[in-house]
């Protein structure tokens, strides 16, 4: 199967389309793209046409639906078994999937309060208690990752850009949208992490894109 099709949000604000995406572009599959703009009153509507569980991304494979950003890595994962999405040997492979399942299904107060907006630089919004602590876990997660790595090679978590770091994407430009204060080590990765060559290519589209949504900014 050739025919892939990747629906996803819009590129300023969707976090979870910027990991479904970072996945399809790693695979070196060729992909069309088609955005659909949220909190629009089209919406629900179009999203419905395309995924069963009403959330975009989700990708169309031939006959294939695949809806959730970390089943689309996991699928991709699988079908492009050399492109690196996690690691080969089973202990880092498994901290790996740790980590990014952790994030798939945590840190609530740090989406909420530091919502996804790459054209946005709002330094005066500060975190709460709860935020403040879901950044520190994110922090402590990558510090013990990059330490884990022993020989030190590469600038992502687990030396290569891999699906953990897909899956942090969204955090990184919520840091640096809100200039969040990090350690050294973890303002290194996310350095790394922004200016990936992917990280640019969806930057620069999210600029361009028409589309406001006001609740996100400030």
């Amino acid at each position: 199967m050739t025919d892939l099709t990747l629906y996803i949000g819009n590129r300023n604000y969707s976090s979870w389309s910027l990991r479904g995406w970072l996945a399809v572009r790693a695979s070196g599959l060729a992909a069309e793209e088609e955005v659909i703009p949220l909190d629009v009153p089209t919406t629900r509507e179009a999203i419905m046409r395309v995924s069963p569980s009403g959330l975009v991304p989700v990708i169309h494979h031939g006959d294939v639906t695949v809806w959730d950003s970390l089943a689309i890595i996991e699928y991709l994962a699988e079908l492009c078994p050399d492109a690196g999405f996690w690691p080969a040997d089973a202990g880092p492979r498994s901290l790996a999937r740790a980590v990014s399942q952790e994030m798939h299904a945590g840190f609530r107060a740090l989406r909420e309060q530091l919502p996804m907006n790459i054209r946005g630089r709002y330094p005066e919004v500060q975190p709460d208690a709860d935020a403040q602590a879901d950044i520190n876990r994110v922090t402590a997660i990558w510090r013990d990752c990059l330490n884990r790595r022993g020989d030190g090679t590469g600038d992502f978590l687990f030396g290569g850009f891999s699906a953990a770091d897909m899956m942090y994407a969204p955090v990184v430009s919520r840091f640096v949208t809100y200039d969040v204060e990090l350690d050294a080590t973890s303002a290194a990765y996310r350095d790394a992490v922004w200016e990936h060559e992917m990280m640019r290519e969806w930057r620069k589209a999210a600029e361009n894109e028409p589309w406001v949504i006001d609740r996100c900014e400030f």
